[in-house]
C-alpha cells in the first residue's frame, strides 16, 4: 500500500481523479449528536484521523491538506468537525476538552466497527491537546501528532476574555466574548472555563504509554502559542520527537507542505506496514 509505484504520471492522475473520494460522513458522539466529517476514501485499510483547533473546522488549513497529502499516498484520512464546531451538531463550549475526547472516541470506535485500522491520530492547536489527552486515557493507537499544541492552558486566556477574567466570571458567571465589530460571537460559562484551568496537560503526557509514538511539531514564528510549550511536551512525554519548523505560524500559513511531509513520514515510518517491512528486512539481514 505504501510502496514505490511502478505507475506512469497519466495513471497517478487517472488515481487521484477517480480513486480517491470525498465522502461526506455521519458519526454519532455517545452525546446523541450528529459528527460531520470529510472521508478522503483510497480504499486503504488503514485510516489516519485529523483534529481541528479552537473555534476552527475540518475546512481550514491545514486539515484539508493533510488529509490529501495522506490520500496522495493512498492512506485514506477522515477530517470531522467536533461538536458544536463548523456542520456538526451541538452548542460550541469554551474548554471542553474530555468532551472532544469522546468526539474523537466515537471516531475511532466507527472506524475499528467498519474493520480498519486507525493507523494515526494528528491534532491541530487545540487539537493537538485532544489526541494526546486521547492517548493518556486510550491505549488503541501507537502513533500521535501534536501541531502547535499549547502545554500551559493558563496561557492565552486572558488574550481571549480579557483582564480579571476570573473576577468577572466569578461575579456574573459567565463572560460573552465579542469580535472586533463589537458582534457577541460566544459565552464563556465558570464551568467551561474550569474546565480548561483544570484540564491536566503534564499529567496526561506522563500517562501516555511508552508504545505510543508521539511527534510534536512547532512553528519558531508562532504568536498565538509559543514555541516554549513544544519544548516542554518533549520533557514529559517517554516516547516523543520534537520538530521545529523554522519560521512557520501558528497556521503553517507559507509551511503547508512541509508540515505535510513531516507529518507523513512520521507515520509512515510508525505504520504496521512499514514495521512489518522493516522487520522482513532485518530477518534476511541476520539469516
Amino acid at each position: 500500500m505504501m510502496g514505490r509505484s511502478n505507475s506512469t504520471p497519466e495513471d497517478c492522475n487517472l488515481f487521484s481523479a477517480v480513486e480517491i473520494q470525498h465522502q461526506k460522513m455521519i458519526i454519532q458522539n455517545s452525546y446523541n449528536e450528529k459528527l460531520v466529517g470529510i472521508l478522503h476514501e483510497t480504499g486503504s485499510k488503514e485510516v489516519v484521523i485529523v483534529c481541528h483547533g479552537y473555534r476552527s473546522c475540518k475546512d481550514r488549513i491545514p486539515m484539508v491538506n493533510l488529509a490529501a497529502t495522506f490520500a496522495t499516498e493512498r492512506i485514506s484520512a477522515f477530517r470531522f468537525d467536533f461538536a458544536g464546531n463548523g456542520e456538526s451538531e451541538g452548542l460550541f463550549q469554551y474548554g471542553n476538552y474530555h468532551r472532544e475526547v469522546d468526539d474523537l472516541r466515537a471516531v475511532i470506535q466507527y472506524f475499528e466497527h467498519e474493520k480498519r485500522s486507525v493507523a494515526a491520530i494528528i491534532g491541530h492547536s487545540k487539537g493537538g491537546n485532544v489526541v494526546l489527552l486521547y492517548a493518556s486515557r486510550f491505549n488503541d493507537v501507537h502513533n500521535v501528532v501534536n501541531i502547535s499544541g499549547r502545554f500551559d492552558l493558563k496561557r492565552g486566556i486572558e488574550g481571549r476574555l480579557g483582564k480579571d477574567y476570573l473576577q468577572r466570571i466569578k461575579k456574573y458567571g459567565f463572560i460573552h466574548v465579542a469580535n472586533r465589530k463589537g458582534n457577541i460571537e460566544y459565552r464563556v460559562t465558570e464551568e467551561s472555563l474550569m474546565d480548561r484551568l483544570t484540564t491536566g496537560t503534564c499529567a496526561a503526557c506522563q500517562l501516555i504509554p511508552q508504545n505510543c509514538r508521539v511527534l510534536s511539531i512547532h512553528g519558531s514564528a508562532d504568536k498565538i502559542v509559543p514555541m516554549e510549550d513544544a519544548m516542554e511536551f518533549a520533557k514529559h512525554i517517554s516516547n516523543h520527537k520534537l520538530h521545529i519548523i523554522t519560521g512557520a505560524d501558528h497556521e503553517y500559513t507559507c509551511h503547508q507542505n512541509e508540515l505535510a511531509s513531516i507529518v507523513l513520514d512520521f507515520v509512515k515510518s510508525g505504520s504496521s506496514h512499514d514495521m512489518a517491512t522493516a522487520a522482513k528486512k532485518s530477518l534476511r539481514s541476520s539469516l
